[in-house]
């Protein structure tokens, strides 16, 4: 495990700023939910984290260790990254798309070593796919192919792992598999994700960002506030407690109704729940 830090980190395209002195601290082992509404700065802030993009200004440290004081194979051996959209050749099989997690640890003519087949087939057992593990990629379905890419990760037997948006093209039952499988793995983990219910129940700490600014920070129930879902999401909300669980619950009411206060516009605070409505024998 290890934990990553983000100091001052900006990053623009054509002029446009993206991220705008973002500073993040994820701990060492802990799982940190990235949220955010469509164009927040999510996907860009994870290839900045991952050494895909270099940033404007500001700084990715790995234990301390700046980014750019890595090798590229260096940060394949620690590092692992599972990306909205997957790609791989129609005639690779499950397994040959796994093995590829093994890359930073074999010479370019090397052949599998006992230990590369031993991470490989722990990978595809962990994702439930060791009965595919011989299916071409191009028939598998959309959330096998997910799946199949966790597992690359996971073969590479990282310390961290950045995931954008991974329950997509998940059924629920997938998507609870999933974030119980990222919970259960000794690894310091930033998820991107849309759904702020499963993010409360299994995020450690959120950062929720807002046209590439750092909105809020912290332990989920700190986060998760009406007034935050209202100026970053635009949305009325009541946020309370699962009874079932006790985990943190967020249900939404509507689009939030919009003020204008001179030239910004914002949402008002949640008025009273609507009256229920009464049955037609009059009885509440």
């Amino acid at each position: 495990m290890g934990s990553i830090t983000t100091t001052g980190l900006s990053w623009s395209v054509k002029g446009h700023r993206l991220l705008d002195d973002v500073g993040v601290t994820v701990p060492d082992g802990g799982v940190v939910g990235l949220l955010g509404p469509n164009g927040s700065g999510k996907s860009t802030l994870l290839r900045l984290l991952a050494g895909l993009r270099r940033p404007d200004r500001g700084t990715v440290r790995f234990d301390g260790t700046a980014l750019d004081a890595l090798s590229r194979r260096d940060r394949a051996r620690r590092l692992a990254v599972v990306e909205q959209e997957s790609s791989a050749h129609h005639q690779v099989t499950v397994r040959q798309v796994v093995e590829l997690g093994r890359t930073p640890f074999r010479g370019r003519f090397d052949a599998p070593s006992a230990r590369d087949r031993h991470a490989v087939d722990a990978a595809l057992e962990r994702t439930a796919l060791t009965h595919r593990q011989h299916r071409s990629w191009h028939t598998l379905s959309g959330g096998e192919r997910q799946r199949t890419q966790l597992a690359r990760a996971l073969a590479q037997e990282p310390r961290e792992i950045l995931l954008d948006e991974p329950t997509n093209h998940l059924d629920i039952r997938h998507q609870l598999e999933l974030l119980d499988l990222l919970r259960s793995l000794d690894l310091t983990c930033v998820i991107a994700l849309h759904d702020l219910n499963l993010a409360a129940r299994y995020c450690d700490h959120l950062v929720v960002l807002d046209r590439g600014e750092v909105a809020a920070a912290g332990p989920p129930a700190d986060v998760l506030t009406p007034e935050l879902l209202g100026s970053v999401y635009g949305v009325e909300a009541a946020v309370d407690r699962e009874p079932a669980t006790g985990t943190l619950r967020i249900t939404y009411l509507g689009p939030a109704r919009v003020t204008k206060t001179g030239d910004e516009a914002r949402p008002p605070a949640p008025g009273p729940p609507a009256p229920r409505r009464a049955h037609r024998d009059g009885s509440p």
